[in-house]
């Protein structure tokens, strides 16, 4: 560790040396471990460098070059990452305050929803989901809009592509990492933004770069090593699969054409030397004409190209790769082809468990990377607007509050309803819980319903008070709701001889 860095708990004084205990040598093997003449191009490419060298700017622009292709190319991988964006951001997140005044915290929340409405920051969201997964990291610049009004808060997140975040001059020993300067720590203290995108056409040699602070910046992405510090495309380890699904399908679809089409090999017999009726060279062409015979010249016969493909594996091939190519984003087959033809109630139920609760997991992020520093910045400057915010938030500091995601629809909304009014009865959830889980705030949704009770109950004492002017009784306005059928009686087993009373006996 750097000097300014202390480890909490090291000792720096010498400890005295104890003998050490007498140990039996002990050889282990292990099987990975050994280079055989099988494994040895196998394991050719293995390297024992950090995440930084790994993902050094080189190897991630080849790797965002060839991601970005791919989606622009495959409508698999464009329609799996538009998919996971969706299903992560949804139509974006709402903020719940939690402090004492329920007015205030209405007041504020419907602050912060017109200010999300205004910057499109659900949009923003989304697109910083899908480039997560296509470029393996997205940027948000904390910037000033000049053109908001006076009163409002100008506050605005500016999307830049990593590309453009990177040193002029390249890693140096002071700093290893392109564009990104760190700490003591390993943390980020300052980014390195260009001015122009370096794929501009008009990009300038010079290559003029920014200096920005980390809390001006707002860097999303997944490490998957420790210290790593720049992002890789999420579908790296399935790149190349995207590859063969089209490989694969054109391959077919070019075996079907050749047996659909007159593809045919015209053979002589004639010898080389000797004049036959007709002469012809070598890989010369001649056209037929669809469905018609014709009289081939003595010596020559037609040989048809046959289309040997197994084109009846194509669907479970299809199936499979698909499968292994969205395994890596948590995402189960019918979700990343579209298609749940194959799947049961109980099948989709259960591979979609995980897929929500990496959803659950990657709103977590969000959260804790862009949604709550959004949300302290924009408290900052909101303070700073004379009348703004109510005074109850001019002194707290934090401000208690949570997020709610849109919910995932039950596929079967009858059984899930009976479920949930089993559970509350039981005491095992809570309303709270019930609406979280959908999105909803269960406070919101409880004065809603008591006001259409309140509303439902005036309607019917209005039109009680119509329906006895009118001297009809009251069974016109209120219908009483037929009772529940009653479950019939277990029936007695048949053949079942009675306890004996030694049995009785023995039971009690």
């Amino acid at each position: 560790m750097d000097g300014a860095a202390r480890i909490i708990g090291a000792r720096t004084g010498a400890r005295p040396a104890r003998p050490a205990p007498m140990r039996r040598a002990i050889r282990a093997r292990y099987d990975a471990a050994q280079t055989i003449t099988e494994n040895r191009k196998h394991w050719a490419m293995a390297d024992s460098l950090s995440a930084n060298a790994s993902n050094s700017a080189s190897v991630r622009k080849t790797l965002r070059d060839r991601s970005r292709y791919e989606v622009a190319n495959n409508s698999y991988a464009e329609g799996i990452l538009k998919t996971l964006a969706n299903s992560t951001v949804g139509t974006g997140p709402r903020l719940q305050l939690l402090t004492a005044s329920e007015a205030d915290n209405d007041k504020v929340e419907a602050l912060w929803s017109e200010w999300a409405q205004r910057v499109d920051l659900a949009g923003k969201l989304r697109l910083m989901r899908f480039t997560k997964a296509q470029d393996g990291e997205a940027f948000g610049l904390l910037v000033t809009d000049p053109a908001v009004p006076l009163g409002k808060v100008a506050l605005d997140m500016r999307l830049v592509e990593c590309d453009r975040v990177m040193s002029p001059t390249g890693p140096t020993l002071d700093q290893p990492v392109d564009g990104v300067l760190l700490d003591a720590l390993g943390r980020p203290r300052a980014y390195q933004v260009l001015r122009q995108h370096p794929g501009d056409p008009s990009f300038a040699v010079t290559m003029e770069a920014d200096l920005l602070p980390a809390s001006a910046v707002l860097h999303y992405f997944t490490p998957t090593r420790p210290e790593q510090v720049r992002g890789v495309p999420e579908i790296t380890s399935a790149l190349p699969l995207f590859a063969q699904l089209r490989r694969y399908t054109l391959a077919v679809i070019a075996a079907a054409e050749v047996a659909a089409d007159h593809a045919a090999v015209i053979q002589s017999d004639v010898p080389p030397n000797e004049e036959g009726p007709v002469e012809g060279q070598a890989f010369d062409t001649v056209e037929l004409e669809p469905r018609m015979a014709t009289v081939l010249p003595q010596g020559w016969k037609l040989g048809q190209m046959e289309a040997v493909q197994p084109t009846t594996t194509f669907p479970e091939f299809k199936h499979e790769i698909i499968n292994e190519m969205a395994r890596g984003l948590s995402m189960p087959f019918n979700v990343a082809a579209g298609n749940s033809s194959g799947y049961n109630y109980a099948s989709g139920r259960l591979d979609h468990q995980e897929y929500f609760r990496s959803l659950g997991i990657e709103q977590s992020v969000i959260e804790r990377v862009i949604l709550d520093r959004l949300f302290a910045e924009w408290i900052g400057e909101a303070v700073l607007i004379e009348g703004f915010l109510p005074q109850s938030f001019r002194s707290k500091r934090p401000i208690l509050h949570q997020w709610f995601w849109d919910g995932n629809e039950h596929v079967d909304p009858e059984k899930e309803a009976n479920a949930e009014e089993t559970q509350l009865r039981s005491g095992t959830t809570t309303k709270a819980e019930r609406y979280g889980r959908r999105g909803r705030d269960w406070r919101v949704e409880s004065g809603q319903r008591l006001a259409e009770d309140l509303v439902e109950l005036e309607h019917t004492a209005q039109r009680l008070a119509r329906a006895r002017e009118l001297g009809l009784p009251d069974s016109v306005v209120i219908q009483e709701k037929p009772a529940a059928p009653a479950k019939p009686a277990a029936k007695p087993a048949q053949d079942e001889p009675e306890p004996s009373e030694k049995e009785t006996a023995d039971a009690a």
